[in-house]
This record gives structure tokens, C-alpha cells and sequence, in this order.
């Protein structure tokens, strides 16, 4: 459906841009670090997940609707600062469930309930939808088949080239996790630096301009 041009081109457009620090990645990192590789991986699977949203939303339709009203745009702006800035105060909350080092005395979090709030971190993020609805069109080409089909083969390039990265960050955060976990004291404090986190993403984003 694509020429090798082209589609070396979305390539290379799209990994210089999945290689950017984002709210998702830094979602992924701080649950990594706080529960381990395992979570990390878990929690990139839900980011990823709420990225086939988006990308189903952009075939259909709906990110133009997103892009064209500034209500709806609002709305889902500030619905997810709001879902992040509640991760943030129950961070800062409950410090000792949510420590950044995995303990034998604290219950981890249930995974699927990691997956849960990737997916919402990655869904209520409009300015992934934004993305897509801007960039995957550059490279759609109606003369050489169905749109929707080829949003969809686009959006699937990039939804593997952001499990890629995401999963970088999920090993990552995991060995970040075990150099703490040999740093008590500073891990006693780290709840705060996880809430710190997730308050300064959600005033980012609900501060952030349309464009």
C-alpha cells in the first residue's frame, strides 16, 4: 500500500518523535521504579493499549471532531489533568503504597489495575490524539486505497515503535528500582518524588495551549 520511500520516511519521522519524554513514558518509567520491571512492562501494555484508541478514534473520525471544538478539546484536557493530578495526591497520600521500591511489607499493586491506568493515562492525553489526527494524514494517500486501512497500518508503525520505547523505559525504571531498593533512606522519601511527578504532569497539561 505504501512505497518504500514514503514509508521509510514515517519511519524515521515517527521514531525521532516516540523518542520524546511524555507523560506515557514517564507513567511507565515511575511505575517501573516503584514496582519493578514487571509493572514497567504491564503498565506499557495499557500506554499502548489507550494508543489503539486513539489511532481507531483518528479512522473514524472522532480526533476531528476533537481538533475542530475547542470545547471537546477542553474537556478531554482537563479530565486528564484531573486523573493525573488524583495519582499525584494519592501518591503524596499514601506514600507507603505507592514507594518507588518493591517491598515485602507493602502489597503491590494488582496488575491489572496498572494496565487500567495506563490505558486512562494514554486515552486522556488529547494531545496524543492531536498527534495522530495531524501527523498519520501527511502520509495517507487516498488514491492508493481505503484511509481508514491505511490510518490504521500507520497507526500500528507507530503504536510497535512506542511499545519500544516504552519497554526501554520499563527495564529501566525496573534497574532504577533495584539501586534504590539498596538506598533505604532515600527510598523512604520517594513517594514524594512520585507525586511530585504526576502533579507537575497534570498542572503541564491543563495549562498547556491548544496547540
Amino acid at each position: 500500500m505504501f512505497d518504500t520511500h514514503t514509508l521509510a520516511i514515517f519511519i524515521a519521522a515517527g521514531a525521532a518523535l516516540v523518542i520524546a519524554p511524555g507523560p506515557n513514558l514517564i507513567y511507565i518509567l515511575t511505575r517501573s521504579v516503584s514496582q519493578g520491571r514487571r509493572a514497567g512492562v504491564i503498565s506499557s501494555l495499557g500506554v499502548e493499549t489507550g494508543t489503539l484508541v486513539h489511532i481507531t478514534a483518528t479512522a473514524v473520525g472522532l480526533s476531528s471532531l476533537l481538533a475542530a471544538s475547542e470545547l471537546a478539546f477542553n474537556v478531554v484536557k482537563y479530565v486528564g489533568a484531573g486523573y493525573l493530578v488524583y495519582l499525584g495526591i494519592r501518591a503524596l497520600r499514601d506514600g507507603d503504597q505507592l514507594s518507588l521500591t518493591p517491598s515485602s511489607a507493602t502489597p503491590p499493586r494488582a496488575l491489572p489495575r496498572v494496565y487500567r491506568d495506563g490505558i486512562l493515562v494514554s486515552i486522556f492525553n488529547p494531545k496524543v490524539a492531536l498527534f495522530f489526527m495531524a501527523f498519520l494524514p501527511q502520509f495517507v494517500d487516498p488514491a492508493q486505497g481505503s484511509v481508514v486501512a491505511q490510518v490504521v497500518q500507520l497507526g500500528g508503525i507507530m503504536a510497535v515503535m512506542g511499545l519500544a520505547m516504552d519497554l526501554v523505559y520499563a527495564l529501566g525504571g525496573g534497574a532504577i528500582g533495584g539501586w534504590l531498593a539498596r538506598r533505604p533512606a532515600l527510598a523512604s522519601r520517594q513517594h514524594y518524588l512520585v507525586g511530585g511527578v504526576y502533579l507537575s504532569l497534570g498542572a503541564a497539561t491543563a495549562l498547556s495551549g491548544r496547540h
